[in-house]
């Protein structure tokens, strides 16, 4: 049945992708968007709707002076269209005479007019963007080919972005979220804050400061790719937002104050001013919220608002073949990489010209797997009990697929081998006891900390189309 409900919301999605009749209004969390992506949304899930039009209803009553929302003009007709002409004319350098040379702008599959900051103040509000501030997205500097973004439908912030977040104290995140329920932990020097998976596959990013840091917590549905980056660039701290485009289906971001666009899943500025420019990664780890709660008592979590983000509006997508909007650049579906499953999630490691995916069902066998890349220890450990964000209509009751951290096995220059049995990680050097977050919590080492690798868990269709040329790890023997 599950199946029957995915193929039936691909074919209503591909249709409601060809209408895209989007319109946005300004980004803060109190509003909510059904992402348009959502090709698996469980179209009889009755208490999801409700939610949702409930949702937009108070966004309704409570803004005081909405922006007013355009329908930017999709690049699918003649050359000579109002839109191409627009984005020349806005795009275009000393160095560049077509931005679109070689393609045409018939074939661009994304909505180009749009980018200007009289256009996007139109679209995200005054208070994102200034109209008169001359600002427009250089559509002649880019490292990618064009071919490759797609429109996902929503104009920019269509999925509106968390710009001013506010946090509960574990006791009243006990209230909703079920011990299963996914969440992104991260912390520095001294604070913690659960981001959970509920809430930003509605949102995709928050723009949050931590410990005097701003950052973005982004999350990318439909490639499971949850990353963390700091936003501040060149000492300017950057707003992102959603553009509304993706590439190998990954979530593209956009900044309000170069309108460059952004590749979540590497953190690289792929189109515009900024292009070429490498967002700086900060640690953090996807896990069940009980595992938070063990960790930091002290923690916070990213407030609901007493809305149920329980909700899952991608029913069934991590059971499918084909990725949702994984396109070639002659936009047709692309082919997965074979070597695994195209939604198996791996936990994905990639350093200069390294890359190496560790499926999560060999690093459940397992519990600990010992390893050495370019000459360098890691430790992976592993732990149960974290549920998809991507499986059931409701994410508490979805199926359990657990979590991964790498860290670098050395406490003050002693090496430490590990252990996993009965579901407990110890060394064997002091036989301290150690959590998911490479933490020694029982033990010797008490209060010991792993020195955290920057490794993600994505789905593997991802980190093939961005590392095609990664290594998969196998048990050895096998």
């Amino acid at each position: 049945m599950k199946r029957y409900l995915v193929v039936i919301g691909l074919m209503l999605m591909m249709l409601v992708v060809a209408a895209a009749q989007c319109s946005a209004a300004g980004s803060n969390q109190s509003e909510v968007a059904t992402p348009i992506e959502s090709a698996t949304a469980s179209i009889n899930n009755e208490e999801a709707l409700e939610n949702r039009d409930e949702e937009r209803a108070e966004v309704a009553s409570n803004t005081d002076s909405p922006a007013t929302g355009i329908e930017p003009e999709p690049v699918t007709g003649s050359s000579e269209s109002p839109a191409a002409a627009d984005a020349l004319t806005h795009g275009a350098d000393a160095a560049c005479d077509d931005p679109f040379a070689g393609i045409g702008s018939a074939n661009l599959r994304f909505y180009a007019g749009v980018w200007t900051a009289e256009q996007l103040a139109r679209v995200v509000g005054e208070d994102i963007i200034k109209p008169d501030s001359g600002l427009a997205t250089n559509f002649c500097l880019h490292n990618i080919d064009y071919r490759e973004i797609l429109s996902g439908g929503p104009p920019p912030d269509g999925i509106p972005p968390i710009d001013n977040p506010t946090f509960d104290p574990l006791a009243e995140g006990d209230t909703w979220l079920s011990d299963n329920h996914p969440v992104i932990a991260l912390a520095v020097d001294g604070e913690a804050r659960a981001y959970p998976l509920g809430i930003l596959t509605r949102h995709e990013i928050a723009n949050d400061e931590i410990a005097g840091v701003p950052v973005a917590v982004t999350f990318c549905p439909l490639c499971n790719a949850g990353i963390v980056f700091n936003r501040e660039v060149n000492g300017e701290v950057l707003r992102f937002g959603v553009s509304g485009n993706l590439r190998n289906s990954d979530l593209v971001m956009w900044d309000n104050q170069t309108l460059s666009w952004w590749q979540q899943f590497t953190g690289e500025a792929i189109v515009g001013q900024m292009t070429g420019t490498q967002l700086n990664i900060i640690p953090a780890q996807m896990v069940a919220w009980r595992d938070f709660k063990a960790a930091y008592p002290d923690g916070v979590v990213l407030s609901n608002n007493g809305r149920n983000y329980d909700v899952n509006p991608y029913t069934s997508y991590d059971s499918s073949s084909q990725p949702f909007l994984f396109r070639d650049r002659s936009g047709q579906p692309a082919a997965p990489d074979p070597r695994l499953p195209a939604l198996e999630r791996v936990l994905g490691y990639a350093a200069g010209d390294t890359a190496i995916a560790y499926p999560l069902s060999t690093i459940a066998a397992a519990g600990v797997i010992a390893d050495t890349i370019n000459g360098r220890d890691v430790v992976i450990f592993y732990e149960p009990g974290a549920a998809s964000a991507l499986d059931d209509a409701s994410i508490s009751a979805s199926r359990e697929v657990g979590a991964a951290g790498m860290f670098s096995p050395q406490v003050e220059e002693q090496s430490l081998t590990f252990d996993y049995n009965d579901g407990t990680i110890t060394d064997h050097e002091t036989g301290s006891e150690w959590d998911i977050f490479g933490r020694a919590v029982r033990g010797a080492l008490t209060g010991a900390q792993l020195e955290p690798m920057v490794s993600h868990t994505h789905f593997w269709f991802a980190w093939a189309a961005f590392k095609p040329d990664t290594s998969v790890y196998k048990e050895p023997g096998h």
